[in-house]
């Protein structure tokens, strides 16, 4: 496990890099940048950096964020490019930080206050890694919150997807005839309903199913179903457009507006069931502009829920 200075050098890099993105940065401009970061913060040591050091530094970037820092011996810069940005996981290294924090405050638990949460899972994750790699069938039992008993299931695993702190399992039911499953679709089951994993040893052959692509229109874990890819504009009142700017609700997000009386933004989105209880979640702070269905829908939803109060 990497020490709390280097994590946080490896944390600065990234951030200095994405932010020169377009021109990346010398050796020089990191360690001065480095150097004027950690004068800044109260860590208790002085900056330790050289070039062997970066060069260790680079490579714990590549293990741990899973993308690599590139060399332009034209602009004698480095930079990551545009396809590594996208592909990094920012939460990786976010629960990295994280962890140090905790470590250095274990000692004192009036400093870091975390959320109470039951398990999500978690120790699952190993295995089902490890079961998705080398495609093998795993068995378990899972227990659906629209179920009064847990289901024993054989699936082929393909990945694992988070969504608002809880972990699922995107799999495949073996049995392709399983009225459940109809035409051997891709499921999402959550960490937290699994019991029983079992890794098989017999393998399976994965069909075409791209996760990234899968998701690419959608806010949170529910399939399209019979939704159509939408248009959907967006109005949010001034002060809650700040929380939109800073974390879109999804990578199309576009904004259409910006002044001192609203936010309004434009995604093309999915409007399936999570999305609509994320903009109900926003209250009289959002208003849906268009379409006319999705904005019908949402109406329809507040008077269901005001008549529960009459």
């Amino acid at each position: 496990m990497a020490k709390n200075e280097q994590i946080l050098r490896l944390k600065l890099i990234e951030v200095l890099l994405r932010e020169r993105k377009e021109n990346g940065a010398s050796y020089e401009e990191i360690e001065a940048y480095l150097e004027k970061q950690f004068a800044s913060k109260d860590l208790g040591s002085e900056l330790r950096f050289s070039k062997k050091t970066f060069e260790r530094d680079k490579k714990a970037i590549s293990e741990i964020m899973g993308f690599d820092i590139s060399y332009s011996r034209k602009n004698n810069a480095y930079f990551i490019g545009d396809e590594e940005l996208e592909q990094s996981q920012d939460s990786v290294f976010d629960n990295l930080l994280l962890v140090q924090a905790y470590r250095a405050t274990r000692d004192r638990s009036d400093i870091m206050f975390f959320e109470d949460r039951k398990s999500r899972g978690l120790q699952h994750l190993h295995g089902l890694v490890h079961a998705i790699i080398n495609r093998r069938l795993i068995s378990l039992r899972y227990q659906s919150f629209s179920e009064s008993e847990g289901k024993d299931r054989v699936l082929e695993p393909y990945a694992l997807k988070e969504f608002r702190y809880r972990w699922y399992l995107l799999a495949r039911d073996s049995d392709k005839n399983d009225s459940a499953q109809p035409n051997g679709i891709v499921k999402a089951y959550g960490l937290d309903r699994i019991s029983g994993l079992e890794i098989k040893k017999t393998t399976f052959q994965r069909t075409g199913f791209d996760v990234k692509e899968e998701y690419r229109n959608l806010f949170g874990i529910i399939s399209p179903n019979d939704h159509k890819l939408e248009e959907i504009v967006l109005s949010f009142d001034a002060h809650q457009g700040q929380y939109i700017k800073s974390l879109p609700l999804h990578h199309s997000q576009e904004i259409i507006q910006d002044d001192e009386t609203e936010l309004r933004v434009r995604l093309n989105i999915y409007p399936t069931y999570d999305f609509k209880q994320e903009v109900l979640s926003y209250g009289n702070r959002v208003r849906v502009i268009s379409p006319a269905g999705f904005r019908n829908g949402v109406k329809k939803e507040i008077q269901e829920m005001l008549a529960f109060y009459e």
